[in-house]
């Protein structure tokens, strides 16, 4: 890592993070969609608690749950071309995480509310994806900015 806080590649620290996490929600997004991976993949279903699909035999997915993942990723992906997109993406992308465990939390699993779907193990997946994604924004976006020439430079 250089002194300006780049790396060989050209791509500050939090690029990269946030290149690498939304590769993995496209990822995520993907596996969603292959039986085996995702188990009772027969239950699959577009939208609702009544989605039997569980990624990795443990998480609720639906068809929308999958699209969702695969969206969020590919959002990563483009917003990590700048280091403030990046560590926008990491932040408020993290804040989202939490919001969305806030309401697995509340909600009834049974209920309308739950048209995602989520479960529990979905809930405190959320909470841990929001508090890294937080985590990296601060600890890898901090000494980043950018200067009238389009340079990262640290603070």
């Amino acid at each position: 890592m250089t002194s300006n806080n780049r790396v060989a590649t050209g791509k500050t620290a939090v690029q990269k993070a946030a290149q690498a996490v939304g590769a993995v929600f496209v990822l995520v997004g993907i596996l969603g969609f292959i039986p085996g991976i995702t188990t009772n993949y027969g239950s699959l279903g577009f939208a609702g608690h009544q989605s039997g699909a569980l990624l990795l035999g443990l998480f609720q997915v639906s068809i929308l749950h999958n699209i969702v993942h695969l969206l969020y990723g590919i959002a990563g992906l483009a917003m990590a071309k700048t280091a403030s997109g990046a560590k926008n993406y990491l932040l408020w992308g993290g804040v989202i995480y939490l919001v969305l465990w806030l309401y697995g939390l509340f909600i009834d699993k049974q209920s309308a509310a739950n048209f995602v779907p989520l479960n529990t193990a979905d809930d405190w997946l959320h909470f841990f994806l929001g508090v890294g994604m937080i985590a990296l924004a601060l600890l890898l976006g901090r000494n980043t900015s950018r200067t009238a020439t389009g340079s990262a430079t640290r603070r």
